[in-house]
């Protein structure tokens, strides 16, 4: 009697040794699964600063850009008038989606603004222009550049937002998913040089 008392009150210990054991690494698991979400979030929100960063860099070589040519040609029309608007829409813009539709308008605009200099010899020789055209040159780059790692992290953030067992607790605390920056709808084709110039 006294042995099967004793075999029970250790499989008693047993079975909630066990119970502890599942509870605490439960515990461990929803910690580890929270701050690997949350340091994918704040990845995520990292390359997008670096994002908004370059961007910034090109809106704030737009003045310049547009100064220039003003100095340097003739041509002063809509275009013009629609990379500044581009550039204050930016400006205005207080979420990342605002952003990213200001970014792809002065990107349309900025890429029609250069094939219509091209007709503009003496802009195209002037030292101002060069060296701004220059740096638009290795911003746009950066700018690729950023616009990629932000996509990556944002990938990699939303696959473990939607993989399981993460996702019960990306539920539970309120991570939600988040935006790529996708390209604007015709940006892949070509601006047409004559309908530019008229």
């Amino acid at each position: 009697m006294a042995k099967e008392k004793l075999k029970s009150k250790n499989t008693g210990k047993i079975v909630l040794i066990i119970v502890a054991a599942i509870i605490v690494l439960s515990i461990f698991w929803v910690i580890g699964a929270y701050n690997g979400l949350v340091r994918s979030q704040e990845n995520v929100n990292e390359k997008w600063a670096n994002v908004q960063a370059d961007y910034q860099r090109r809106f704030d070589l737009i003045p310049n850009l547009v100064a220039t040519v003003k100095a340097y040609s003739n041509y002063e029309g809509k275009l013009l008038i629609d990379v500044t608007a581009a550039r204050s829409a930016w400006t205005q813009a207080s979420t990342a989606q605002q952003q990213m539709q200001a970014a792809g308008q002065l990107d349309s605009t900025l890429s029609r603004l250069l094939v219509v200099l091209e007709n503009y010899p003496n802009l195209k020789a002037n030292e101002n222009y060069l060296s701004l055209q220059d740096e638009l040159a290795g911003t746009e780059n950066r700018i690729k550049f950023s616009r990629t790692e932000f996509n990556n992290a944002v990938k990699t953030y939303n696959i473990k937002l939607r993989t399981f067992p993460t996702n019960t607790i990306a539920g539970m605390f309120g991570f939600t998913q988040r935006d790529m920056f996708e390209s604007q709808t015709g940006a892949e084709q070509a601006p047409n040089v004559s309908e530019l110039i008229k």
